[in-house]
């Protein structure tokens, strides 16, 4: 049984997300402690108890610990199994999140699954449905998976109460390395931002803060009212398009935030993108890391490692120690921020510039 301390790195959910992944891949029984010990309250949330619920779901799995507060579990994994499948938070927690820990898993099952989640859809801190369905499906269908993804109603803090639907229809043969060293020139901009049971002057003022800011016409600019929304919420979602990638930026509303903050947010992590003429943004290199390893190799140039993305190879290893994981600057501004780094996965795509 592999222990894996989740106090280390960033010390939050995504250990546990990955390991529960991983433990799935690999069949490998998990022990995992001092769970989410980074966090202002440590131990299992709601979300993270039903991202355990959905990985013993789909993996046949028991498990000893699974309850809220938890800061330890045991998790044995059984045979994934292809399946139609139904998780709901029932809070606001991220959906997306739920399903990014069963995705790898059903990516090896013997046939295509369908799955219903319910919770939050557009939750600061975690991938969008839109950065799901747009930015991270369409390189994972690249590699050979088929996903197909449709977001019913959004669910936004503290509501919730979001609804979307997948198909995952696996490789048959695995998933196959990935190179992503270019971005290419943008073929397309979209911003939208998006308004639900709040007054759609909001909208309006972030998408003139994003056609101020980033020099974009009007036609580039949608404002969308989510009426089928439970609860209020605001979110301002701003797509670049390129010939190799598509990058997906956001902003979320909160109570006492001006609307004109929230598209700011987005916008300059536009502009440190652009800046540094890289095909994959700091979220998306994060989320790349394990599609990677279970391909066995592949190569992206990215902006410098987040922690959060240092504490994902670091979790990789522990359960596939023979894909090795290379990061490495590229550039010499003494400016950390403007340098470009390679994160190489696989012997056969790691480059010796010694």
């Amino acid at each position: 049984m592999l222990t894996i301390d989740g106090s280390l790195g960033e010390g939050g959910g995504q250990i546990l997300r990955s390991s529960l992944a991983l433990s799935l891949i690999t069949q490998t029984p998990l022990r995992l402690t001092h769970i989410r010990a980074g966090r202002k309250r440590p131990g299992l949330m709601r979300q993270h108890l039903t991202a355990v619920q959905a990985a013993a779901a789909v993996g046949g799995a028991t498990v000893e610990g699974a309850e809220i507060g938890s800061r330890e579990i045991t998790f044995k994994p059984g045979r994934v199994k292809a399946g139609e499948f139904h998780f709901a938070i029932h809070s606001a927690g991220s959906a997306v999140l739920v399903f990014q820990t069963v995705l790898p898993a059903l990516l090896t099952a013997s046939g295509p699954s369908q799955l219903t989640l319910e919770g939050g859809t557009h939750n600061q801190g975690s991938p969008s449905f839109d950065f799901l369905a747009l930015a991270f499906a369409p390189l994972l269908e690249r590699m050979g998976a088929q996903i197909e993804l449709e977001l019913e109603r959004p669910g936004f803090y503290p509501a919730g109460g979001g609804r979307f639907t997948a198909t995952v229809t696996p490789p048959k043969d695995g998933l196959q390395p990935l190179t992503l060293t270019e971005r290419g020139e943008i073929t397309g901009r979209r911003a939208r931002a998006i308004v639900a049971h709040l007054p759609h002057s909001i909208g309006r003022r972030e998408l003139d803060t994003v056609g101020d800011r980033l020099s974009w016409s009007s036609d580039a600019l949608s404002l969308e009212a989510a009426n089928a929304s439970l609860g209020p919420g605001n979110v301002v979602s701003i797509e670049l398009s390129c010939e190799h990638v598509c990058e997906v930026f956001t902003g979320f509303g909160s109570k006492g935030v001006r609307a004109e903050q929230v598209a700011t947010w987005a916008i300059d992590e536009i502009h440190k993108y652009l800046a540094a003429q890289v095909p994959v943004g700091r979220y998306l290199a994060d989320q790349l890391i394990l599609p990677l390893a279970m391909a066995g190799g592949g190569r992206f140039l990215t902006l410098p490692p987040s922690l959060h993305t240092r504490t994902n190879i670091h979790t990789v290893s522990r359960f596939l120690p023979d894909v090795p994981i290379a990061l490495s600057p590229l550039s010499d501004d003494d400016d950390d921020t403007k340098r470009v780094w390679r994160v190489e996965v696989g012997e056969a795509f790691i480059t010796d510039d010694a």
